[in-house]
């Protein structure tokens, strides 16, 4: 006779467990040589960092075993609630929460501090599959895609209420989940549009088209606004005639614009493109009343859209963002070179990393490390004390098993037979790369320094906890799928 527990432990996919487990041991190891000091090898005393992150391993285990014990039905059946939950927790924190490092995002009780921040995403991804589980639900109709706005959009506000823009901006990647589901692709193309004008608007602000007086950056932005948006007048209507006249007409007149800017009467040419997109605007709506077709009337509201992202980005960027924030941002975009302020962290990280060579110099003896050259060594920088002690055949492996577990998880989510499990399973997906991309990122000096952290590695239970919910989670949703088939 095949009890239920004997079903569910041949249901579960032991790949994904055993690369959790790998993850974990490592990430471990990493704490252990990130907070060594010279002659102390307790490692299990648990007022070090090490013993501290051994006790939040050994209560990962635990929750994730009690995680498997639940009904998968259950996920389901109070995903609404928990999701309410979570968000009221993260409205009492903004309130209640000490200040840590300038955040009101930690609740602490007794000698433990939490971070709810990192649970709500296990309560916001259930909430996008319950709703998108529903009859009802299509991703196409305009309160649907309202609700699902709301429901990722609601906790990222609250978590930068408490001043966690980093832990925040992790709600992002839900968006690759509405993508999946069929999310209309403009809307992606969106996102990638504001990410190139802000960082483009940002980094030649200051530069100038040669003798005349046209900011690049401004220029560059909006010479793309108008590209696209006769690009998209070409892929979504295919009138060459159309897309002609607007690429066309703005280049000829652009050229000779610069012409008369550089030999005769000096004048910004961003002056010029104002009126091109003020005439492609008004083309582009002629054309939706004419031709009776709202993808015009669509693009119009594009062009406008993005020419208030250009002029709104400056302000968020000097009024919104907090000071330490901006100059990050600058020293990735090489504005700024700071190496021994906000540039010192990615400077020591590089260091580190680079010190390591090939094979690396071995569990605890990263002197970059022991000598505690970079901050946050155990937390969001951990892996440069991969880099340095295990090399670049460790790094590699560590990022190969992340590889693993994301190409693991994207199987997993595929076999799903109900919708509520294949939205959650790619939830999980997306927040975990999201993590790493930015993470390692940050590391590399590839990305801004927001503070996520790396998952399994970086030291911290709310973080550990946090991945392990959402992983086994989706673990016991797959493992119920056969009494659903």
């Amino acid at each position: 006779m095949v009890t239920r527990s004997d079903s569910l432990w041949k249901s579960l996919d032991w790949v994904t467990i055993c690369i959790y487990l790998l993850l974990i041991i490592g990430g471990w190891f990493s704490v252990c040589g990130a907070s060594y000091d010279y002659g102390d090898r307790d490692f299990l005393d648990f007022s070090t960092r090490a013993g501290k992150q051994f006790v939040w391993i050994i209560c990962s285990f635990g929750l994730g075993f009690v995680l498997l014990m639940l009904e998968d039905r259950m996920y389901d059946m109070f995903a609404y609630i928990i999701y309410i939950g979570m968000i009221l927790l993260l409205i009492v924190t903004i309130f209640i929460a000490p200040d840590t490092k300038g955040s009101r995002s930690w609740l602490v009780m007794g000698p433990v501090s939490l971070q709810p921040a990192e649970f709500a995403k296990f309560a916001t991804a259930l909430a996008l599959a319950k709703y998108m589980n529903a009859y009802s639900f299509s991703i196409k109709k305009e309160k649907c895609a309202l609700v699902l706005g709301l429901i990722i959009l609601l906790p990222m506000l609250l978590i930068i209420g408490q001043r966690e823009t980093g832990s925040a901006l992790v709600y992002l990647a839900f968006f690759l989940v509405l993508y999946r589901e069929g999310m209309p692709g403009v809307v992606l193309f969106a996102g990638v549009c504001a990410v190139i004008y802000f960082v483009v608007g940002i980094r030649f602000d200051e530069v100038f088209i040669a003798d005349t007086p046209t900011p690049l950056g401004e220029f560059i932005v909006l010479l793309l606004i108008l590209l696209f948006a006769g690009g998209m007048v070409w892929v979504y209507r295919k009138k060459w005639v159309a897309a002609r006249n607007i690429i066309g007409g703005s280049l000829g007149i652009l050229l000779i614009a610069y012409l008369i800017s550089e030999y005769w009467v000096h004048f910004s040419l961003v002056w010029v493109q104002w009126g091109l997109c003020a005439v492609a605007i008004g083309y582009l709506i002629y054309l939706a009343l004419s031709e009776r077709q709202r993808a015009y009337f669509l693009i119009a509201l594009f062009t406008i859209g993005s020419i208030g992202f250009l002029y709104s980005s400056n302000y968020v960027f000097d009024s919104v963002l907090e000071p330490h924030q901006q100059v990050r941002i600058k020293v990735v975009l090489g504005l700024e070179e700071d190496l021994t302020g906000a540039g010192y962290n990615v400077n020591q990280s590089k260091i580190a990393i680079g010190s390591g060579g090939l094979t690396g110099k071995g569990f605890l003896n990263g002197t970059q490390t022991k000598l505690k050259y970079v901050p946050e060594q155990d937390t969001d920088f951990i892996f440069c004390t991969v880099g340095e002690e295990q090399g670049f055949v460790g790094s590699a492996a560590v990022l190969i098993a992340f590889l693993v577990l994301i190409f693991r998880l994207i199987f997993l989510s595929e076999r799903q037979p109900s919708t509520f499990g294949r939205v959650y399973g790619y939830s999980v997906l997306s927040i975990f790369l999201f993590h790493l991309f930015i993470n390692i990122g940050m590391v590399l000096g590839l990305t801004p320094v927001i503070g996520i952290p790396l998952p399994f590695f970086s030291y911290g239970g709310s973080s550990l906890w946090g991945f392990t919910i959402l992983l086994f989670t989706f673990l016991r949703i797959d493992a119920g799928r056969s009494r659903r088939l």
